[in-house]
C-alpha cells in the first residue's frame, strides 16, 4: 500500500493543507484506489517554507495546493498506486 500524508501542521494548515487533503480523497475514489493508497494527515515534515508538504513514503514534495493536487496526482500517485496489489 501507498502510503500519503499530507502536512497539516501549522504553516502547512495556513497554507490549504485541508484542500489538498480533500481533492487527494476525491482523486482516489475516482479512480478507486482506497484499497491501494492510504490517506493520512501527520504533523510538520520540516519543509514549512515551501508550501504544503506531502510525504510519499519516504519521500518529500513541497508546494502543494489545490489548484497543483490533480497534476501531482497523476505524476506522482496513480501509476503507482494503480501497480500495487
Amino acid at each position: 500500500m501507498l502510503t500519503v500524508s499530507v502536512c497539516v501542521g501549522s504553516s502547512c494548515h495556513l497554507k490549504g493543507a485541508y484542500a489538498v487533503i480533500k481533492e487527494l480523497q476525491r482523486l482516489i475514489e475516482e479512480f478507486s484506489l482506497q484499497e491501494k493508497i492510504e490517506l493520512k494527515a501527520c504533523f510538520c515534515l520540516g519543509q514549512c517554507q515551501q508550501g504544503v508538504s506531502v510525504m510519499v513514503n519516504d519521500r518529500i514534495y513541497t508546494g502543494l495546493t489545490k489548484e497543483n493536487t490533480a497534476e501531482f496526482f497523476h505524476r506522482h500517485l496513480l501509476k503507482e498506486g494503480q501497480g500495487r496489489q
